[in-house]
């Protein structure tokens, strides 16, 4: 059931079920909360997981302006989300923009973040300032999405499931029929607002202008908590870069490894990546 929280004059959308130490589980770009119900039906017999929508995306608010799309906005807005929630110290996993906004996180508020899973990304300031010519050709759309309004908002808006559904396939092995009929119809009329199409290209338009000098400044900074690193073995990630590789500086108490599928690896192999998080959370000590 889909339950709300006014976060600093924010409303964000979010799931919750089960009972024990909290985990919130953030989504990706171009998906909602939605795609984790696979994963916590089956978490939640262990965890009070809590899935939200990230500002800008499927049911939470859509405020305007590239700052406000900043992994840091995102992340203070799930921060507020948790302490509403009555819990200080909780667990953290993310896919995609929602393992950016979880790495984020974990470095703002380090005393907060019990552990951190990041799921198929390499940190956000190596993929764009070491970028090779094969990585752009990958991730063409960092670009696109980020060039001035209305230019994406307009060519998206023609078709946007034609786009997004594009992006769905575009990183590693990955087909329609991956992705449930039901989940894919949700991730459809969310990313057919326009206010969300607009919040989409606000996102990326901050990773280049906002959040990019934001990690700068913490290169010499790594994240405390135990990690788990979780890449597709087919996505792009993982043909174009060592992914545990970029990490290991960044994350002081590091696993990785590689699941099947490509980037959505969560969509295509959900038994494999809920019992990855499973072996990985119920390893650790207690809250």
């Amino acid at each position: 059931m889909t339950e709300f929280a006014d976060i600093d004059g924010t409303r964000i959308a979010y799931e919750r079920q089960g009972s024990g130490p909290p985990l919130l589980l953030l989504h990706g770009f171009p998906q909602t909360r939605a795609m984790w119900r696979a994963i916590a039906k089956t978490l939640a017999q262990s965890f009070d997981v809590i899935a939200a929508d990230l500002r800008g995306y499927g049911a939470s608010d859509k405020p305007e302006g590239v700052k406000a799309m900043s992994f840091r906005a995102m992340g203070r807005d799930m921060n507020g989300l948790m302490s509403a929630l009555g819990h200080e110290r909780y667990h953290l996993a993310g896919h995609d923009r929602g393992a950016r906004v979880a790495h984020r996180m974990a470095l703002d508020a380090q005393d907060r973040i019990s552990s951190l899973t990041l799921m198929d990304i390499v940190p956000t300031h190596h993929l764009l300032r070491d970028l090779t010519m094969e990585v752009a050709s990958a991730y063409y759309h960092w670009f696109f999405l980020a060039q001035p309004a209305p230019f994406p908002e307009t060519l998206i808006g023609h078709d946007p499931d034609a786009y997004f559904e594009r992006c769905l396939l575009g990183f590693g092995k990955a087909a329609l029929s991956d992705f449930s009929p039901q989940l894919l119809a949700e991730y459809r009329a969310a990313w057919r607002d326009p206010a969300a199409i607009r919040a989409m290209c606000d996102d990326y338009r901050a990773a280049i202008e906002v959040d990019v000098s934001d990690d700068a400044r913490d290169l010499d900074r790594s994240v405390t908590c135990p990690a788990l690193v979780l890449y597709g073995a087919d996505g792009a990630m993982a043909r174009l870069m060592d992914v545990p590789e970029t990490w290991a500086p960044r994350l002081a108490d590091m696993r990785a490894k590689a699941m099947p599928g490509g980037h959505f690896f969560p969509d295509q192999a959900p038994d494999a990546t809920t019992a990855a998080l499973m072996d990985f959370l119920t390893g650790l000590s207690p809250i």
